[in-house]
């Protein structure tokens, strides 16, 4: 039973999780480099509980994350697409790759076509990423994507971190994606 729709990209299938995907998910949630910048690693326990809250919020919001397949291989990369837990401050589209998925633009490219889902089909207003001020790569990804610091954000327990929310209106990237850029 399909929870939410499959979006193509030319090297990414961008599809709602599934339960297929628990070990490559529990391995991402396991790598130091990966999770430095997205609340620390996480066991198997810790990671069931997340992946099925993105998955649950297919059901409850209507959205959630993507697992990310790279169509090459047929290999899961990662999670990225449009979140909005209770308390969150504001209408994000996040990504996460695994290591081996780095430096390949697969966060761009996967992320701007969860940012035209958002904007198109959500109805989104604003789309924002809450980054790390460490986090270079993803710095690097939001401002390929059009975005630049908005304002402060605090992610709610029990995270609680203040964090740099990059963003731009869904003018903004509707005009951004006109004009090609």
């Amino acid at each position: 039973m399909a929870i939410g729709p499959t979006i193509e990209t030319e090297r990414l299938i961008l599809r709602p999780p599934r339960a297929e995907d628990f070990d490559s998910w529990c391995a991402f949630h396991a790598d130091e480099d990966v999770m430095r910048h997205l609340g620390g690693v996480q066991g198997p326990e810790l990671t069931w509980r997340s992946m099925c809250a993105m998955t649950g919020a297919w059901t409850i919001e209507g959205f959630s994350m993507f697992s990310v397949i790279e169509k090459a291989t047929g290999e899961w990369v990662g999670r990225l697409g449009p979140w909005r837990p209770y308390g969150w401050p504001g209408t994000e589209v996040g990504w996460g790759l695994v290591r081996s998925a780095w430096g390949k633009g697969y966060a761009s490219e996967g992320a701007a076509a969860a940012m035209d889902y958002a904007v198109d089909i959500l109805g989104w207003d604003e789309v924002i990423h809450t980054i790390d001020p460490a986090n270079a790569g993803s710095i690097r990804v939001a401002e390929r994507l059009g975005s630049r610091v908005l304002r402060q954000a605090t992610l709610p327990a029990p995270l609680i971190l203040t964090l740099d929310a990059y963003g731009q209106s869904a003018d903004e990237w509707r005009a951004r994606r006109i004009k090609g850029a």
